[in-house]
């Protein structure tokens, strides 16, 4: 939960990085775009989908549910090149995240071997 305060400088920040890139045209920015994301931190899906839809809402926009699909439920917003997307990951995707990172240390590469190509 965002409080008073956090929100606040979380505002400013963007508007002291927007300044700074305004009156540094040589510092490069995402040309296609940037998006900020916003995890809705529910552990239950119910509470997660009803906080994007919460969101959704005061964004005037529809949630996008992509779950089905192996996708996340999302409220998504456009501002030119930047977007502002809430989610919630599916508490299923996430247990299948953690099973897979629990391989994560298993395996060394060496060192002396090169990359191979995709």
């Amino acid at each position: 939960m965002t409080t008073p305060n956090s929100r606040d400088q979380f505002i400013g920040g963007l508007r002291q990085l927007a300044d700074y890139l305004d009156t540094h045209p040589a510092v490069p920015v995402a040309l296609h775009g940037w998006d900020l994301l916003v995890s809705t931190h529910h552990d239950r899906d119910p509470d997660g989908i009803a906080e994007v839809d919460r969101i959704a809402a005061l964004l005037g926009v529809p949630a996008e549910d992509e779950i089905a699909d192996g996708g996340h439920y999302s409220a998504i917003k456009v501002f030119g090149p930047v977007t502002y997307r809430a989610f919630h990951i599916p508490a299923r995707y996430r247990a299948v995240h953690r099973a897979l990172m629990t391989y994560a240390y298993s395996v060394t590469p060496d060192p002396d071997d090169p990359p191979q190509a995709a």
